[in-house]
């Protein structure tokens, strides 16, 4: 396995139902570490073997630095899956997990299969077999 070397970076607000939405989706944890009131300082969640996040609390207790923007519910992400069937089940499965479906899964006119969620705190994420050109 290649580690990834571009990460999308996001926030959340409630980090820990966050944590169980990824899971349910297909990522996996690489790392996760908490200051002393639990908050998420930084966490890196892998997404097979081609890619992953970054992601932290929006409030935390280092959050001086006003140079960035820390705020929940801004992101999108396209994450590529192997094959047009596993577009249904990671569609399936994001909304049991509590996702809203903003793209059913269909058949672009540029190839492959997609489908677009939004998970509880706004972010866009787009599953699909097009792995771009």
């Amino acid at each position: 396995m290649t580690n990834p070397q571009l990460f999308h970076s996001l926030q959340f607000t409630d980090v820990d139902a966050a944590i169980d939405w990824l899971r349910a989706v297909g990522f996996t944890e690489a790392a996760c570490y908490r200051d002393e009131s639990g908050a998420v300082v930084h966490a890196q969640y892998r997404w097979r073997d081609n890619g992953g996040i970054m992601f932290g609390s929006v409030t935390r207790a280092d959050d001086d630095d006003s140079t960035w923007t820390r705020s929940a519910g801004h992101g999108q992400c396209y994450c590529v899956v192997e094959t047009d069937d596993e577009v249904d089940r990671v569609h399936d499965a994001a909304v049991a997990a509590g996702a809203t479906s903003i793209q059913a899964p269909s058949s672009p006119d540029y190839g492959g299969r997609s489908c677009a969620v939004q998970d509880r705190e706004g972010n866009q994420w787009s599953f699909g077999s097009y792995r771009g050109e």
